[in-house]
């Protein structure tokens, strides 16, 4: 894809990144703040790697890319699912009102930003460059700044039932992060 395609697509595909996390861009405090350039980098990852995606797509390295690809797609909708349902929020999903343990958050503290995660190194290991390596790192790190902030929201909200959550589990791969 020829670069003003790539730059036209992210801004027009970033107005409503910026519109969803506005409120929190005034606020680095908030997880929201770490989270939107968590989805920017993502964004600009997908969009640079977009014309590798399929020309080769059993190669090693793209089979890998793809597994982490279908992990990042059952991850989103299962933990949307859990929030929805197990966390009973009172409004968007960010407000629930029941600490959710069941499911992959048996396991791991945060199923939509390890989501996430997956889908940057999926995209990234479509056609690995430095530029790609700067974007996954830049997704990486606003991840795991995003996890934690959101994990002292939590202790906050949920207290030592929280504490103790974090105690047994990781927060994004299973035993390992």
């Amino acid at each position: 894809m020829r670069g003003e395609w790539i730059a036209a697509l992210f801004l027009a595909l970033s107005i409503p990144a910026v519109a969803f996390s506005w409120p929190h861009l005034r606020q680095p405090r908030h997880h929201g703040f770490f989270r939107f350039f968590a989805f920017e980098s993502i964004l600009l990852l997908v969009l640079v790697n977009l014309s590798a995606w399929f020309a080769a797509p059993f190669a090693p390295i793209h089979l890998v890319s793809w597994i982490l690809l279908v992990a990042s797609g059952f991850l989103v909708v299962h933990g949307f699912h859990l929030l929805r349902t197990a966390g009973r929020p009172s409004g968007p999903i960010e407000r629930t009102t029941v600490l959710v343990t069941a499911g992959a958050y048996r396991f791991i503290r945060h199923p939509l930003y390890a989501s996430l995660l997956f889908l940057g190194w999926g995209a990234y290991l479509k056609d690995p460059t430095w530029l790609g390596t700067a974007l996954v790192g830049v997704a990486t790190a606003s991840l795991v700044a995003t996890a934690r902030v959101e994990e002292a929201e939590c202790l906050a909200k949920f207290g030592r039932a929280y504490a103790e959550y974090m105690q047994r589990t990781r927060r994004f791969v299973p035993y390992l992060f």
